[in-house]
């Protein structure tokens, strides 16, 4: 199978995109490609969302379920620790996932190695 990289960027005002990507990355997961996912800029603010209901796409999902399928699913899982400590943000917000904070230069790693690169 394909290694898939999906580099999230936007903002959780843009819910499509948010859920969007995140729902193609699980989707990716589930038919067996090995699957990174890349946070970063405003995308950060994903791993803040705490309900359900809270961002819902427009038939892309709801974020908060799609983090709750992600804390379960073999994905790993980078966080801009730059752009994360920008927007006031520290350790806490990678408890209950398989993630961790990662610099610019592994972006560039990651999407080298990879087959697929998808940004939203």
């Amino acid at each position: 199978m394909s290694k898939v990289l999906v580099h999230i960027h936007s903002d959780l005002e843009f819910k499509n995109k948010v859920t969007l990507g995140l729902m193609v990355a699980l989707a990716a997961e589930k038919s067996g490609h090995e699957v990174t996912i890349f946070l970063a800029a405003d995308g950060v603010h994903i791993l803040n969302c705490k309900s359900a209901g809270e961002i819902v796409g427009q038939g892309t999902g709801d974020l908060y379920e799609h983090l709750e399928n992600l804390k379960n699913s073999n994905v790993t899982t980078f966080v801009s620790g730059m752009s994360a400590k920008a927007r006031g943000y520290d350790e806490t917000l990678l408890n209950g996932y398989k993630a961790e904070f990662a610099m610019p230069d592994k972006l560039v790693e990651e999407s080298i190695k990879s087959d697929s690169v998808l940004c939203y």
